[in-house]
């Protein structure tokens, strides 16, 4: 049968509009942006104190009195137990009778020592004159000069032996005043009046701790620590206050890792005026990384995923062209993509999978 002429040209009509004569699309378009993505990783570190210490009794003695408790707030050279040995007492005392001897020895010693000087001059002189002075006694007064200013050097001697022995008498009386090192808070308190301590025992006194400024040790593992720089600052989280967030100062690197966990043990300083914050505290760190270069970015709305691919699209030649796209990370309301690609390449802002490979966009 032979189609007529005009059923073919009606025919051609119908085709020719879906194919070509679509019309342009109306989209919004967005530049493809390149840009490096801050990040952090969630570290748990630990709060210390950046001052601690057993105090200790530095002599043997009973305690008299203690003038501090679990929780004072001290000052660096402030009294916090008194202690007392009487038979310190006794011992300056004959120090001091040691000393005053010395120098009463000294002083009997130079009284020789001129008197036999002067003797040894009036010779020499009287010697000018022939055969008025024999030739040993000369020389015997010479020896005896000598040997009296001998004399008065080993007195002197004794003398300085007397004073440094009264120094460190007196000395060891001071450490009877048991003082702060340094400003902090007493975290315990281990000693009561009447208690016999020893030099340099295992049992401390008290223990000290300086807590208005803290140690934050974050261990930080091998893969992160190319991103650790002195001075960069470091936001923290603590449990017992949620909601707040802390921040500390990255300010010892000790350029090596622990050969068991493989991390570097970095150290902040934290200030904590408030003493919002305590020691033994395990905070969670917000600790910076490298994103390992720049990525490229684009409205979370231009990527468009299906059961089959996820793409943007593009304008080729003013018609829509599928780039096929890989998601990466999220940075507010943008999301970094792997792909054909280029920074500062358009691509439609708000996609969907209705605007058709090759559909033309206005």
């Amino acid at each position: 049968m032979q189609i007529p002429k005009y059923c073919v040209v009606l025919l051609s009509l119908s085709i020719v509009p879906f194919v070509h004569g679509q019309a342009a699309l109306h989209v919004e378009m967005a530049k493809v942006e390149s840009r490096a993505m801050a990040r952090t990783v969630p570290l748990t570190a630990e709060l210390a104190p950046f001052l601690q210490t057993d105090i200790e009794a530095r002599v043997p003695g009973y305690v008299e009195r203690v003038l501090v408790d679990r929780g004072s707030v001290v000052r660096r050279g402030q009294l916090l137990v008194q202690l007392s040995a009487p038979e310190m007492g006794s011992q300056t005392s004959a120090a001091e009778a040691t000393l005053h001897q010395a120098e009463g020895d000294l002083s009997q010693a130079q009284a020789q020592a001129a008197a036999t000087a002067s003797t040894y001059d009036k010779l020499v002189e009287a010697a000018k004159t022939p055969g008025a002075v024999a030739g040993n006694e000369l020389i015997q007064a010479q020896k005896q000069k000598e040997a009296a200013d001998a004399l008065v050097a080993s007195r002197k001697a004794a003398v300085k032996t007397a004073e440094d022995r009264l120094k460190a008498t007196g000395e060891m009386q001071g450490y009877l005043r048991v003082v702060a090192p340094f400003d902090g808070i007493v975290t315990d308190r281990l000693v009561h009046p009447g208690t016999m301590v020893s030099a340099g025992g295992q049992s401390p006194l008290l223990k000290l701790q300086q807590v208005s400024h803290l140690r934050l040790v974050v261990p930080v593992p091998e893969s992160y620590v190319g991103s650790v720089s002195r001075g960069k600052p470091v936001t923290f989280h603590v449990p017992a206050r949620p909601g707040k967030s802390f921040t500390g100062i990255i300010a010892r690197i000790p350029q090596a890792l622990d050969p068991q966990s493989r991390s570097m043990m970095v150290e902040l300083d934290v200030s904590n005026p408030d003493g919002a914050l305590a020691p033994g505290m395990y905070p969670t760190v917000d600790w910076p990384v490298a994103s390992g270069g720049d990525l490229l970015f684009v409205p979370t709305t231009s990527v468009v995923t299906t059961t089959e691919r996820t793409f943007v699209i593009t304008s080729l030649n003013g018609h829509a062209h599928w780039v096929d796209v890989k998601k990466g990370p999220t940075s507010g309301e943008q999301i970094s993509v792997r792909g054909e690609l280029h920074a500062g390449q358009l691509v439609v802002k708000r996609a969907t999978d209705e605007v058709h490979e090759g559909q033309p966009l206005r």
